[in-house]
């Protein structure tokens, strides 16, 4: 029985192997330049430098040379080094997961002249990852990571789900003089020897890992002011939540970042030592301005690293004749500028981030010569009780990039429940600040118009809203009193009038009275009216048959 002939594909090229094996190969288009599975992934990442460009690069790095980007390497491993390691360790670029990159002679430092396990291993540094690549690295290696319905990455802090205020230390020296010591200050004295203890104990933990996730980016959008900071952590939560809080420079300005004006070492997976002195508990926060650098152990919570560098530019920005400010900022379309001062649940970040003006910054300011800047490159917004209707552009926010702390999700949609208080009352969201349609880039603008004091009342003593003369503001100011209510803090359940110096008593470094006194000056000079408004209860108490403002 005769067969059928087919005419002949014109993608199949039958070739001399062919004729001697018996199978039909498809020769048309060129083959996988692979020989095993692994080589064909490394394929499917387009390369990249997010820290150092490759040779033969093109554009504006083509002048930076292999010299320049070995200072760079000594830099993050000396900011390693310890007693253990004196020079710091051997620094490796990239994942040690990644076995098809080879260990270059070329990525590292001279061996530490001492000798110990840990000056023979390699430290691999993850380098100022893309959000991508912190995803799957904290997805991978970080238990309680997870995608949620929105894709935001949701993750867990561990034991603290809030700053331990009462555990933070700053150094007490020469440098430090200045500063408000004593009764009402939110500085706790340590001395050098028990920082130097506790610096040693977290370099070595960190060393000890087999991967360290470095960031080095910027605080303030003004250039003139811009400070360099280098966050060394060993959670890829922690690395992505200051990748959005921070400013993120670019690959330019990454280059050529040299030597970081403040350090961070956080390695809160691992406790200080309650034997050591001045430690009343396993966790510990500690400030060094002499030596620029900050410590933390004994706590996950990302806040701490926020809210260290917020102390250190309540230091440095008066130094420069600066203003500091824990506060909101927007700009309206014409260009009117507000600040808003208030404590938690006042309405602050509600408020600043109005859809009808421009997102300067929700949080954290300077106020200089030229105008007012955001320290930060992103938002730090609460969830509890987060809903589309009432606050839509930080629901919108929530997305690929955005860091959720502590919330509860369904474990089949992953759709985040913003009611349930189960792990905290104290549930965040970290995201970059252009996640807000409306945000200003630059962050900057000029000088404010009208300074604006919140105060949630539960008493129902002050009225909606009163016009302040200079010396009433500078009063309310330096009083910062708010009603915590329920919902606020942990364990408040009845009404409690709190009070704040400068709306921020928590980060300020020096007395309240030179903040006041700046801040009199700058709003004289450019004209700004002040303002007390109360987001709480007007007319009669909290409960009562009151008239909410």
């Amino acid at each position: 029985m005769g067969m059928e002939r087919r005419p002949k594909s014109p993608l199949r090229k039958i070739t001399t192997s062919d004729k001697h094996d018996g199978i039909c190969h498809d020769m048309s288009a060129p083959t996988v330049k692979a020989q095993t599975i692994d080589e064909l992934h490394s394929l499917q990442k387009k390369k990249s430098a997010p820290s150092t460009p490759n040779k033969g690069i093109q554009g504006a790095f083509a002048a930076v040379s292999e010299e320049e980007r070995q200072k760079q390497l000594q830099s993050i491993s000396a900011s390693l080094a310890s007693l253990t390691r004196e020079t710091g360790p051997k620094v490796v670029r990239g994942d040690p997961a990644n076995k098809i990159q080879p260990i270059s002679k070329d990525h590292h430092v001279t061996a530490p002249i001492s000798v110990s396990d840990s000056s023979l291993k390699f430290t691999h540094v993850l380098y100022n990852l893309s959000p991508a690549e912190l995803y799957e690295q904290a997805i991978k290696y970080e238990k309680g990571s997870f995608i949620t319905s929105t894709g935001a990455l949701a993750t867990l802090s561990g034991a603290k789900t809030g700053r331990a205020p009462r555990d933070k230390r700053v150094v007490k020296d020469d440098t430090s003089e200045e500063l408000w010591w004593g009764k009402g200050s939110p500085n706790i004295e340590m001395d050098e020897h028990t920082f130097m203890v506790n610096r040693e104990r977290a370099v070595d933990y960190l060393n000890s890992l087999d991967k360290v996730f470095v960031n080095d980016q910027f605080l303030n959008w003004d250039p003139e002011n811009r400070i360099k900071v280098r966050i060394v952590s060993a959670r890829a939560y922690h690395s992505l939540f200051m990748h959005n809080m921070c400013i993120r420079p670019t690959p330019e300005e990454l280059e050529n970042f040299g030597t970081p004006d403040f350090t961070i070492y956080n390695a809160g997976q691992f406790p200080c030592n309650r034997y050591t002195h001045y430690m009343t508990s396993s966790t510990s926060i500690d400030l060094n301005l002499a030596r620029r650098e900050m410590v933390i152990l004994g706590t996950q919570y990302a806040g701490e690293m926020k809210k260290g560098l917020f102390s250190v530019m309540h230091y440095l920005m008066p130094k420069r004749q600066i203003l500091s400010l824990h506060s909101g900022c927007n700009m309206g379309k014409d260009g009117d500028v507000a600040l808003f001062f208030g404590l938690s649940g006042t309405g602050k970040t509600t408020l600043s981030t109005d859809p009808n003006r421009y997102l300067i910054g929700d949080d954290e300011h300077c106020w200089t010569e030229t105008g007012v800047s955001n320290i930060e490159g992103g938002c730090y917004a609460k969830c509890i009780d987060l809903s589309k209707e009432k606050e839509p552009d930080i629901w919108n926010a929530i997305k690929f990039g955005t860091v959720l702390e502590n919330v509860v999700f369904d474990e089949h949609t992953r759709e985040v429940d913003y009611v349930d208080r189960s792990v905290t009352e104290n549930t965040r969201a970290s995201y970059p600040i252009e996640y807000i349609p409306n945000a200003k880039i630059p962050c900057v603008g000029p000088h404010p118009k009208n300074v604006i004091l919140l105060a949630c009342d539960a008493f129902g003593v002050l009225p909606p809203v009163s016009k302040l003369n200079l010396a009433q503001t500078m009063y309310h100011f330096i009083s910062g009193y708010t009603a915590l209510v329920a919902g606020t803090e942990e364990g408040v359940k009845e009404p409690r009038a709190t009070f704040s110096a400068c709306f921020g008593a928590a980060f300020i470094m020096l007395h309240p009275t030179k903040y006041a006194a700046m801040l009199a000056e700058k709003m004289q000079k450019h004209g700004a009216t002040g303002w007390l408004v109360n987001t709480g209860w007007s007319g009669e108490a909290m409960g009562q048959a009151a008239v909410s403002s």
